[in-house]
């Protein structure tokens, strides 16, 4: 019967090829399934099955795993692979059947008996092609995550060329034109994933995002297509619970590495040791003094000087009560309140600033120097330096052992 049958391989390869392409709808997109190769794929299992009925010894898996490789190149998914291998495998018992109903010779004694063995044999090769649809399935997503990984660096840094940059856009699943931000997390261990489920709470939202694990920080490019964007893209990161740096809004993929370098100056801005998520825009004054950290130092000597050569105690009282004026929007009655202190004392430690740096705050270039000063300071004394990137990417910035004391703040 099986010598009978492995005869007439071409059409039953054809008659399993049309009723699977009639019941798995996956199977009946010829661009993804083309029916000629279908009809030899499934003449191919067919005459497995025949061959080793005919024969003893170990089964011959090679087809079995050659359909479970091509059709997981071809993105049919694992179950309709397997419910099509279920479909050829049910057609061709019942062609062996209609076989041996025209052979007296068989009986339905011989037929229970062998029946055992089509099946476990059929099980076997079914096995054979999801085991075999794994295995490349894995390492097309490898290669998937690789070169997305690739593309993604290649944004980050800059090295990619003009022509190419829709192609990267298309391939990582962004839009061509932007707006589109960069985000910066530090991770907590090295090879951590801070933002962790963030790419998928952002897709959800229908915000596209590339990334980057570093072993000390995560990025992402994040696409924001409209005008609430970028508050569903902060409420995401926000529930992280990470410390995140977020960059300015930008129009090219060609700005990528720009906005790098302001997400970090953002991230190493990020006030106190608990999570948050600090954009650039938010304090643009206090990033340029993250980014220029030789000539904030200098700055400092200039303008702050005689406060920083203050004992301890008096120094830390004029550095918190010029911080919480500044804040304040330069409300000497709301600085009070926030420091729980009389406004009197705040205009007296005021003048004070005033009288030892030759400055006055009522001067808007003045001030303007001592809240750049400041923030110079509170930078150092918080020993940001931007984690093991420099802004631009590179290289730490060398910045954190300035010396200036970092005690009573």
């Amino acid at each position: 019967m099986a010598a009978a049958l492995r005869a007439r391989l071409p059409e039953l390869g054809e008659r399993m090829a049309l009723r699977i392409r009639s019941d798995v709808d996956s199977y009946n997109d010829e661009s993804l399934v083309p029916l000629d190769s279908l009809c030899r794929s499934c003449a191919a299992n067919a005459d497995l099955v025949l061959a080793q009925l005919c024969r003893e010894g170990a089964p011959d898996a090679s087809p079995a795993r050659e359909t479970g490789r091509v059709r997981a190149e071809q993105g049919v998914p694992l179950a309709d692979t397997l419910h099509a291998y279920r479909i050829g495998s049910e057609l061709l018992w019942t062609a062996i059947l209609a076989e041996a109903r025209t052979r007296p010779e068989v009986s339905d004694d011989l037929l229970v008996s062998e029946s055992a063995g089509f099946w476990t044999l059929s099980g076997l090769y079914a096995e054979a092609v999801a085991a075999a649809y794994r295995e490349t399935a894995a390492e097309l997503t490898s290669h998937v995550r690789a070169r997305r990984s690739a593309l993604t660096e290649a944004l980050f840094t800059g090295v990619i060329a003009d022509r190419t940059l829709w192609e990267a856009a298309r391939e990582l699943g962004l839009p061509a034109h932007g707006p589109y931000a960069v985000a910066v997390a530090e991770a907590g261990a090295a090879g951590g994933e801070p933002l962790a489920g963030a790419e998928a709470a952002l897709l959800q939202a229908q915000l596209p995002s590339a990334w980057r694990l570093l072993p000390d920080q995560q990025l992402a490019l994040i696409a924001l297509p409209t005008a609430s964007a970028q508050d569903t893209c902060l409420r995401v990161l926000r529930r992280t619970g990470a410390r995140v740096g977020l960059s300015p809004c930008f129009r090219s993929l060609r700005e990528t590495p720009q906005a790098l370098r302001f997400a970090r100056l953002a991230l190493s801005g990020l006030q106190g040791a608990g999570p948050g998520v600090a954009r650039f825009d938010d304090d643009p004054l206090a990033m340029v003094v993250s980014a220029a950290p030789a000539e904030a130092a200098h700055l400092v000597e200039v303008v702050l000087r005689p406060v920083l050569d203050l004992p301890a105690a008096e120094r830390s009282r004029l550095l918190r009560t010029l911080e919480h004026w500044f804040a304040a929007a330069g409300s000497a009655g709301a600085a009070a309140r926030t420091l729980f202190v009389h406004p009197n004392t705040v205009r007296y430690r005021l003048r004070r600033v005033e009288e030892l740096t030759g400055r006055s705050l009522s001067d808007p270039r003045a001030t303007a120097d001592i809240r750049a000063a400041l923030l110079a300071v509170r930078h150092s004394s918080s020993g940001h330096s931007g984690s093991s990137h420099s802004a631009s990417g590179q290289s730490p910035s060398g910045h954190s052992g300035s010396g200036y004391p970092a005690s009573g703040w």
